[in-house]
Parts: structure tokens; sequence; C-alpha cells
């Protein structure tokens, strides 16, 4: 049996993408659609650097048995404070005498680049579930209980996770790389409300939970949340993997499909299968 090629069929596709906006935007016009590209998250230095430069040098004076990496840019981020401070190469030797987990392929990428090799990686879909999987995996010839354990969050307190390896005996620092913040133009998020509002979406892309936390905050701020329900209840949902449709749903919005791999081509490409199916 054949399918018809993935096609958006010129119909709108909305993306919150920021970081990689204008690749998402190139693809959704390689399968066919109109893309509405309004990007909802703004990576941010944090306040003070004090939390990093408190771990590099706990790291270094070898108090930390592990470390876990959830994102590349927070990789790059402590790096780079480690960096101004002249702890460089110190730093990356600490790493190199810890066991250096990570939450799949983009951690891994920032880390093989610093040439640290890396002990533990979380399968797909890359979840917090995922990092304590591969963990326990290894559990037989390095049990988790009793050790010193630090964290690497971005933009919000990964909260499941830590509590999940507190409930392991593990002594836990979190480390804040970087902050997550409304982006300075609000005007994209303000015509992305308006199409929705007017029903003229047909597809709505979703790589992370925090996008729809900080469009939610426009959407509740004009008071426009019936409008955008409807809306989004009359287009296809795509989200990226089960964290951003956990926020979906704690929002009220039920995704109407995951990608068979959490990455953005097969998103755009999978959705596009999907309309052009329907």
């Amino acid at each position: 049996m054949s399918f018809p090629s993935p096609s958006f069929q010129g119909r709108s596709v909305l993306a919150f993408e920021s970081r990689r906006a204008k690749e998402i935007e190139a693809l959704i016009a390689t399968f066919g659609g109109q893309p509405i590209v309004a990007p909802a998250v703004r990576e941010v230095p944090t306040a003070s650097e004090d939390a990093q430069m408190e771990f590099a040098h706990a790291l270094v004076r070898g108090e930390f048995d592990a470390v876990v990496f959830l994102t590349g840019v927070g990789v790059r981020a402590l790096v780079d404070v480690v960096e101004r401070a002249g702890l460089r190469a110190a730093f990356l030797a600490a790493l190199g005498r810890t066991k250096v987990i990570t939450r799949g392929p983009k951690p891994v990428a920032a880390l093989r680049e610093l040439g640290v090799l890396v002990w533990a990686n979380a399968a797909e879909p890359n979840t917090w579930r995922e990092v304590l999987a591969a963990v326990d995996r290894e559990a037989g010839s390095w049990p988790l209980a009793g050790k010193r354990v630090a964290v690497q969050e971005y933009g919000v307190s990964n909260v499941e996770l830590l509590e999940a390896l507190r409930a392991r005996s593990v002594q836990v620092t979190a480390v804040r790389a970087y902050e997550w913040d409304m982006p300075e133009d609000l005007q994209p998020l303000e015509t992305a409300a308006a199409a929705l509002s007017r029903g003229q979406v047909a597809v709505v892309l979703v790589t992370s939970g925090i996008q729809i936390v900080h469009f939610w905050r426009i959407v509740r701020d004009r008071g426009r949340e019936s409008d955008i329900r409807r809306g989004l209840s009359a287009a296809l949902i795509a989200s990226i993997g089960p964290s951003a449709s956990s926020e979906l749903r704690r929002h009220g919005i039920e995704p109407s499909l995951e990608p068979s791999h959490p990455k953005m081509g097969l998103l755009v490409r999978e959705a596009a299968e999907r309309v052009s199916r329907s």
C-alpha cells in the first residue's frame, strides 16, 4: 500500500522554536507548509555566576562523584564561566576523574568537543526517567546510594529528577547553568495568538514544554484563552516528546502525535505525513 508524500498541503504551521527558528521555518516550507514561527524562549545568563563557580571549585577539589549534564547549552555555559575564571583546564581534568552522565545526544556532543568521556547516557526519549535508567543499569558496579551528584539544570528546576535521586539516598547539588526568559520581541507570539484565535493555524509544532508556558502567559494576559483553546482544538498538535507533552496536558491540551524519535526534523516530517493522510 502506498502513501502520499509528506506535505502540509499549503496549510499554516505554527512553531515556537527559538534557537533553531530558521531551521524549522525552512523545514516547514520544504514540506509544503506556510510557516508561522513565533520564538517563545530566550536563554539568558544567570543573574550571578557564584553558584557555578562554587560548583566548579568543589568539582576540582574532588567533592563530587558524578555530574549529570542535561543540555549541551548548559555544558557550554558552565565551561564559559570557568574559562573566564581561568579554571578551564582544571575543570575539564576534574570531569575526567568523575562519572559523567548525560541526557541524550546534545550534551554528549558538547562534551566530546571538550574531550570529556561520558560514563552513562540516557536513551530516547531522553527524559529524566531515562537518565535514572541509564545509571540504574550500572548499579551493580557503581550503586548510586550515598554518592555526591551535581545536576546541571536549565531554565527551571527538574524537580522530578532531583527527588528521584534523593529517594535513592543521593547527595544532590543542583547547578543552574542558564535561565529561561520571555523573548524580547513579543510581537511574533501576539501574531501567533491572533492567528490561532481566528482558526487560521492547521498545525502546531512544540519542541519544548517551556514554549507553552511562555505562550500561555501571552494568551492569559490578553484574555484570549477560550479563543485559543478553540483554535487549538481544530489544529493538529505535534509534540517533540514526553516532557513537552506533559506540559501541554498541564494546560489542558492533548497532543495529536509525538514523532518516532525526539528530533525536530522527524517532528516536522511526521506531522506533514499525518496531514497528508487526513
